[in-house]
């Protein structure tokens, strides 16, 4: 069968490996010159199941209303006379309570140790180097009563086969020696150690170029206008350039951008953007900087080396597609690195970097088909598409061979389950 694959970030070419693997002829359109341009460019380089706990959760509507009229907060709603984003909103606070939070961390943390699974068996049978570390993520805390709500949750993600184990304020510091430096007192954190972290923009072309040499196709530079429906098909892809392009099966993974071009069929996806924020620092050989994965649950960041390199990432900033670099948002992330970190000594080469996180209320992905016969989903993975990219183009694979998948679609399928979880 001959697939087109639209969006060529992480999901996008996992989504082609896996059905190159599956036999079918493949080709990949995106507007990019090259893979991995967008959402999958320079973000915080976790493979973290310990991130299975949704945003939407109970505690969130009350931290929002902390964090309004903060320029620097962790998540920034900028208010748009935008019907989605109105209706996004409301559909994530309907996700924020406690009963809609465990069913949506199950969904994602089976997704997430799925996928984790899958990487460790792709990387060394294709030979994949990405500045890949597995030294586990530690997520700490410099807050009592954060790190008081960290031990329950922890609990529930080892019942489901996540082991993340509470940790001591010492017990961190031995985790991370650097750490001992913070400015911030460090009260306690939790630790997974088969987690993992990585540059999904190196893994991302890497894994391009073994499908290529497979036999996946790429176009670049091509940007998609629309898609041809007849009856209950979709017989084509309408190109900028006047050209169509035609196959079997088409796969949307465009990621933020999936509901603008399922909005013409008039399929409304509650995926929405929220724009994160990185910075790289470029580390010398005299600094002292962290080479364990870290996140701090506080302030929504996460920490991981990459090299020779840091990368901080995280907030989440709901404005549109605005995709510009807020001068505030940036020196937030590296006033925070210098409190932890202050002999990082890495404060005159830092590259700052914003990208659309393609968001669902209750951050549960989209993947499988649509109503559209042969019209098939892989989107809205949030702030985990780096974590869970294996899994959902393995599962998307397994979806449109008409294959039996290793863990159950349902969750995250469009359709009667989407509007029974999102309204």
């Amino acid at each position: 069968m001959r697939v087109l694959v639209l969006g060529g970030g992480l999901v996008g070419i996992a989504s082609a490996w896996y059905l190159g693997e599956h036999g079918h002829d493949v080709a990949v359109v995106d507007r990019q010159p090259g893979v991995a341009m967008e959402t999958s460019f320079a973000n915080g380089g976790q493979i973290s199941t310990s991130h299975a706990e949704p945003w939407a959760n109970p505690g969130t509507p009350w931290k929002a209303l902390q964090w309004l009229g903060r320029e620097d907060s962790p998540l920034l709603w900028r208010l748009r006379a935008d019907p989605a984003q109105w209706a996004w909103g409301l559909r994530f606070l309907r996700e924020c309570t406690p009963g809609r939070t465990s069913a949506n961390m199950v969904a994602i943390l089976r997704l997430a140790l799925y996928s984790r699974t899958l990487l460790k068996e792709l990387r060394p049978s294709l030979g994949l180097d990405y500045d890949q570390q597995e030294r586990g993520i530690l997520h700490f805390y410099t807050d009592e009563a954060e790190f008081a709500h960290a031990i329950p949750q922890a609990d529930l993600m080892r019942r489901y086969g996540c082991e993340r184990l509470v940790k001591t304020a010492a017990e961190c510091l031995a985790i991370e020696p650097a750490l001992a430096s913070s400015s911030v007192p460090i009260v306690g954190g939790t630790f997974t150690a088969e987690d993992e972290s990585g540059d999904a923009h190196k893994f991302t072309q890497a894994l391009a170029d073994r499908a290529a040499a497979r036999g996946v196709a790429f176009r670049f530079g091509s940007v998609i206008e629309g898609l041809v429906r007849e009856g209950d098909r979709i017989v084509g892809v309408r190109l900028r350039n006047g050209e169509t392009l035609s196959a079997d099966a088409y796969v949307v993974a465009l990621g933020s951008y999936s509901s603008l071009l399922m909005n013409q069929l008039g399929i409304c996806l509650p995926v929405y953007p929220a724009k994160g924020y990185s910075a790289t620092f470029a580390l010398s050989g005299g600094g002292v900087a962290p080479m364990v994965s870290l996140t701090d649950d506080g302030h929504k960041l996460v920490f991981s080396r990459l090299g020779n390199r840091l990368r901080v990432a995280g907030t989440a900033e709901f404005t549109g597609y605005d995709t510009s670099l807020n001068e505030v948002r940036c020196q937030a992330l590296v006033r925070r690195t210098k409190a932890l970190f202050p002999r990082l000594g890495a404060w005159n080469d830092i590259e700052f970097w914003a990208g659309l996180r393609p968001a669902t209320p209750g951050n549960v992905p989209l993947i499988g088909g649509t109503r559209i016969a042969n019209l098939y989903l892989n989107t809205g993975h949030g702030t985990l598409g780096w974590t869970m990219a294996c899994g959902t183009g393995k599962l998307l694979a397994d979806i449109v061979g008409g294959r039996s998948p290793d863990i159950d679609p349902a969750a995250y399928s469009h359709g009667d389950s989407l509007r029974s979880r999102y309204g």
